[in-house]
């Protein structure tokens, strides 16, 4: 079995790559890192293989349809199928749309790349990856959203708009791949600490905010999730699809 991840080198991804290997599932990583930050995809790279599992880490644009085809050749030429994609990517601008002080504000290409990025490429990867027979029934689909698809952040406008993009990807791909026998879910995960939120203004508010309202008294871990989306990929779970699905320990729902 071998997973597909879509940001590997960091957060969600990297948790989950990590706990798929554990798991005995081969990884195949997608990620973008210059040279600061390539030591920590190959950590992550390093840790599958120490699980005693098979790790192929692409150093790509996800959204380069050019970069997209190589990597789809790769698995080809590698054999055995993907059984999991998992979209995590997070690259995105951070301003607001409109600047009442008269700061920055976000451009019409920075809102298409944020979107395009973080939302589309989901749908592009998947529909290769059907298209080339690498992935069947049985497959399954996950993306990764946050309550920002529905609240409205400073500064998060056009992340927002990726995430709820996303969101309804997912419930279409779930009606036009269930012919197919594969799933396609978002998972919506509490507020957690990864390199992510750090980039999003006011980030200490939100930590802080989410650790008062949280029932459990901790905030969401990045290996809460990545437990979560290994046993979601179980042959059981084959009738749960099209879902938000909150990972949070019930941070949303405690007042």
């Amino acid at each position: 079995m071998r997973a597909l991840i879509l940001g590997a080198s960091s957060g969600f991804g990297a948790a989950s790559a990590l706990a798929f290997a554990k798991a005995g599932w081969d990884v195949a990583g997608v990620h973008l890192d210059r040279r600061k930050t390539l030591p920590e995809a190959e950590a992550v790279a390093q840790g599958v293989q120490d699980a005693g599992q098979r790790a192929d880490f692409f150093n790509v644009n996800a959204a380069d349809a050019e970069k997209r085809a190589e990597v789809m050749d790769a698995l080809e030429e590698a054999g055995g199928g993907v059984q999991v994609l998992m979209h995590s990517l997070a690259f995105g601008s951070l301003r607001q749309i409109v600047d009442l002080e008269g700061g920055k504000e976000l451009t019409d290409r920075q809102l298409t790349m944020t979107v395009e990025v973080m939302a589309h490429s989901l749908l592009w990867w998947s529909r290769d990856l059907v298209h080339r027979g690498l992935m069947g029934r049985g497959g399954r689909i996950f993306a990764m959203s946050s309550s920002g698809s529905i609240v409205a952040l400073p500064s998060y406008g056009a992340v927002s708009a990726a995430k709820a993009s996303l969101e309804s990807h997912i419930r279409q791909l779930a009606v036009e791949l269930a012919p197919a026998g594969i799933t396609a879910n978002t998972l919506m995960a509490g507020v957690t600490d990864t390199p992510a939120l750090r980039k999003i203004p006011g980030h200490e508010r939100l930590m802080a905010q989410a650790l008062a309202r949280n029932p459990q008294g901790r905030l969401t871990q990045v290996d809460d999730v990545a437990q979560a989306i290994v046993t979601l990929s179980s042959p059981s779970m084959q009738w749960m699809t099209g879902n938000v699905i909150k990972i949070d320990g019930g941070e949303t729902i405690s007042g």
